[in-house]
């Protein structure tokens, strides 16, 4: 029989010895042993947790290489959010922003996006994406809150070891195992929201749940689970005017009354549906009507989710399991413009084999994009639907001579103007409007309508082995107990079914709708040794990553974590991370509202690059001839009022300087420190620093080419709309970008049962160049804190959970809309109550309990209180 190592300690940590996990010497098995004592409620506290996200394999979370949070069964039923994955948001370092109510997004340390394809959500190791997203969409393919057993997060790069662009960390959702945890259980939430909303009345949310897991001897055992969700989505209805200086050299402000209006969630009046006019000797810039948001989308939510699970253990620690996936859902998302999901499927296959020694998986993601469709293209076809661009612009001029003559002020002869040239227009809520819509939605053109319609897959397949375990047991069994070998190697491809509208093929060699593949094979290995008696674990770790079109990429990993007691942990790491360009970066070929999205890759933007102007210095360009006009009282004709001003101010125009897609490189060193405190370690305190450089980092840029190839005449060409042809590419900096911050969090079991926390958040970017044309997207608050407090059992089977959580204002910069986010705070409560027979769980609860609005970031929604009540049959 094996013996564990001995560790000698100083007497003071001896109590506690047995908190943390030991390495079995001859068999390489991490042994879980706790250390319970009780207080004077004859309460166990439990000292130790194991993680698995930060190493991908069992260890002590006091002793990980680098910073992981973790989540338990105890601190979800003490969460105040209605369900564990809105609970996440209260987590250290962990940064949320809301999309919809169905549709959070996860993101750590800096770079924040409604499509976050630098953090990996993973449920049981198994990437839950969307394949043509690159990120998932939210928990709709997660696990249920009845399933999930723990959540872990890495945040900081894990790159070097799952090679999933988690350039920003990742989450691991675990799931409950039909083995341990089986019978029937059903949960069902109820819930009210859009209280005091100005834009809607009172809405119900409802969330019904259904678990059933049984164990078939000791060999098989099965488990199935059923979501379904309904509820009434968080409204976007910002009416903020995004060109409020588009006529200010006319004499006429921004808001409403701005010929060029064009609020942040009205869409169809963007500035490719601007024309410049000439009226009365001057230029004025004016956009088409265009539609609110909650004119052109049906807020109704619902997601209809499943899986089916068969496990078999031919021996006691081998494992095999299938396990299939499948939801539905109706929901509003947001990329670079936003739109309402509907009928939208994604389906996955997964098979894991697991052994002491080996573990794989492999899996297969189906996505289809249903009745999808994008809401700024829908508004702008439904305005053209009755009229073109030139015809309105012809109308518009017309009523606008007509009423100056007629002796009415310049501003009211623009609503006048305006409302002839709508003269016709399909007005929200007809059967007419709605019939338009339904046509619009499944027209697979954003020129002419508004229809997503992808079908993407995602296949995978990974191992790795504990090579210094199989080394023991086969080859070398004098091989050092303290020395840990281990390598992994995985492989995944893409498939887009191209749909001529958001993807092509683009080999010249195919046809342009023959499937499209992308894939990418990477692996790792990596060393370990313990010395000193365990108070020093090191590790290195290298990986490397050939992309279908870029060149073999190394990342290596070093970790050192020093224990001079069980309950002191002092962790240092440098590690590097490569993300290659995601689906949508490479190869994007998006018709949307007469701005082409293009992919960075070669083969889809060849030349485009090379020929084409910065859209910011065009902007500048145009607004200073408009002025320029605007200011000329010459008795010149308009015509050559323009040329002059063109030819004074075409020094403004800057040449594109960025090119075809790199990977996107970074090197992360972090320090950190984690401690159980006081007697039975009640109190755990974790601190960390972190400092990111990034390389080639992708981002987006808007350029424009002139219909000309005569350099000389680009000016001219630029001036004019009707001239150049207008693409967003995406690209990488061209210069470096620093990123740094840190955390720190306290945990204190106090006796009685109170569990009280507080963390703090840290984030900065610092850039070497700003207003370069690019969209570096940090969108993350500097400071962010939590505060909370809760207890299962404070009298008589009666708890509760309450949360505060605060963050500081930011400055967000889309393509949607560019400006600061208003800090804000939210209080999150809950009570609850346990009947051990039978095993029922009731919890009433509200997240944003005073119900004051905010929004996570600009061009979201504005996200009230959610009043809910949960029934729990058969939860453990």
């Amino acid at each position: 029989m094996s013996k564990p190592l001995r560790l000698i300690w100083p007497a003071a940590a001896a109590s506690c010895l047995a908190a943390w996990p030991l390495r079995v010497a001859e068999a390489q098995v991490v042994e879980h042993a706790k250390e319970t004592v009780t207080d004077t409620t004859r309460r166990p506290i439990a000292l130790d947790e194991v993680v698995v996200a930060a190493s991908r394999i069992e260890e002590s979370l006091l002793k990980s290489p680098v910073t992981v949070e973790k989540l338990t069964a105890r601190d979800l039923r003490l969460a105040p959010a209605p369900s564990f994955f809105e609970a996440i948001e209260n987590v250290k370092s962990v940064q949320v922003i809301t999309p919809s109510l169905g549709f959070k997004v996860i993101n750590a340390r800096g770079f924040a996006n409604t499509t976050n394809v630098r953090f990996a959500q993973l449920v049981d190791g198994i990437d839950n994406q969307a394949p043509h997203i690159g990120g998932p969409i939210g928990n709709a393919l997660g696990s249920s809150d009845l399933d999930i057993a723990s959540v872990e997060i890495v945040p900081g790069t894990a790159a070097a070891l799952y090679g999933l662009n988690a350039i920003n960390g990742l989450a691991n959702f675990s799931t409950k195992s039909p083995f341990t945890s089986e019978g029937l259980s059903l949960q069902q939430k109820t819930g009210v929201n859009h209280l005091g909303d100005a834009s809607s009345p009172a809405k119900l949310y409802s969330e019904t749940s259904l678990r059933y897991a049984r164990a078939l001897g000791t060999r098989w055992a099965f488990k199935l689970n059923g979501t379904y969700t309904r509820g009434y989505d968080w409204i976007a209805n910002d009416q903020t005017d995004l060109f409020p200086q588009g006529n200010a050299t006319a004499g006429l402000p921004g808001g409403p009354a701005n010929p060029a209006y064009d609020p942040v969630n009205g869409y169809g009046n963007e500035s490719s549906n601007r024309s410049t006019l000439s009226l009365g000797g001057k230029s004025y810039a004016v956009a088409r009507t265009g539609y609110l948001e909650k004119d052109v989308v049906d807020y109704r939510l619902r997601n209809l989710k499943a899986d089916a699970a068969v496990h078999f253990r031919p021996h006691a620690r081998t494992e095999l399991a299938y396990t299939y996936r499948v939801a539905e859902l109706d929901n509003v998302y947001q990329r670079s413009n936003r739109f309402r999901l509907q009928d939208y499927v994604l389906q996955q296959h997964a098979l894991a084999f697991t052994t002491p020694t080996v573990q794989a998986r492999a899996y297969l993601t189906r996505e289809s994009t249903g009745r999808s469709y994008n809401l700024r293209s829908m508004a702008e076809n439904l305005d053209r639907s009755y009229k073109p661009d030139a015809q309105w612009n012809r109308d518009y001029t017309a009523a606008w001579n007509a009423a100056v003559q007629a002796g009415q002020s310049v501003a009211d002869a623009h609503a006048t103007a305006r409302a002839a040239a709508d003269a016709g227009r399909l007005q929200p809520g007809t059967a007419a409007f709605r019939q338009k819509l339904r046509e619009l939605q499944d027209i697979n053109n954003w020129d002419q309508g508004a229809a997503l319609r992808v079908r993407a897959d995602l296949l995978h397949a990974e191992a790795q082995a504990d090579l210094g375990r199989a080394l023991r047991n086969h080859l070398l069994p004098r091989l050092p107990a303290f020395l840990d070998l281990r390598a992994g190697l995985d492989h995944r491809t893409y498939v887009i079914v191209p749909d001529g509208n958001y993807f092509i093929n683009p080999n010249p060699k195919k046809d342009q709708f023959s499937n499209l593949t992308y894939s990418k094979t990477g692996g790792f290995v990596q060393a370990g040794a313990r010395v000193w008696h365990d108070a020093v674990r090191l590790t290195a770790t290298l990986r490397a990553d050939k992309n279908d079109y870029f060149r073999l990429r190394l990342n290596p990993r070093f970790t050192a974590v020093v224990s001079p007691t069980p309950r002191h942990n002092f962790r240092l790491s440098y590690q590097s991370g490569y993300r290659f360009p995601s689906l949508f970066e490479g190869f994007s070929n998006v018709n949307s509202g007469q701005v082409k999205r293009i992919g960075g890759l070669r083969v889809m933007s060849d030349g485009v690059f090379e020929n084409s102007y910065l859209r910011s210095s065009i902007d500048a360009f145009n607004a200073a001839v408009t002025a320029a006009v605007n200011a000329n009282t010459s008795s010149a004709s308009a015509a050559e009022k323009r040329r002059l001003a063109i030819e004074n101010n075409k020094g403004l125009l800057r040449r594109n300087p960025y090119s075809y897609l790199r990977p996107e490189q970074i090197r992360s060193l972090e320090v950190g420190y984690k401690a159980a405190l006081l007697p039975q370690g009640r109190l755990l305190l974790d601190v960390d620093f972190y400092y990111n450089r990034y390389r080639d980092f992708i981002a987006q840029v808007e350029a424009y080419v002139p219909k000309t190839n005569n350099p000389d005449s680009a000016a001219i060409y630029l001036s004019n709309r009707a001239t150049q042809n207008r693409y967003r590419l995406w690209t990488s900096s061209q210069t470096q970008v620093y990123n740094y911050g840190g955390s720190a969090g306290l945990r204190y079991e106090l006796r009685g049962g109170y569990l009280a926390g507080a963390n703090v958040t840290y984030a900065r970017l610092d850039r070497a160049e700003s207003g370069d044309g690019l969209e570096d997207g940090f969108n993350t608050p500097r400071w962010m804190y939590n505060l909370n407090l809760g207890n299962e059992n404070a009298y008589r089977g009666l708890g509760f959970g309450i949360n505060y959580r605060w963050q500081a204002s930011y400055y967000s910069q889309t393509f949607l809309v560019t400006g600061t986010v208003p800090a804000y705070a939210t209080l999150d409560a809950q009570l609850s109550y346990h009947l051990t027979k039978p095993n029922v769980r009731l919890k009433v609860g509200a997240t944003n309990l005073l119900n004051r609005y905010y929004e996570s970031f600009l061009g979201g929604p504005s996200v009230g209180g959610l009043y809910y009540a949960a029934v729990s049959y058969g939860l453990n």
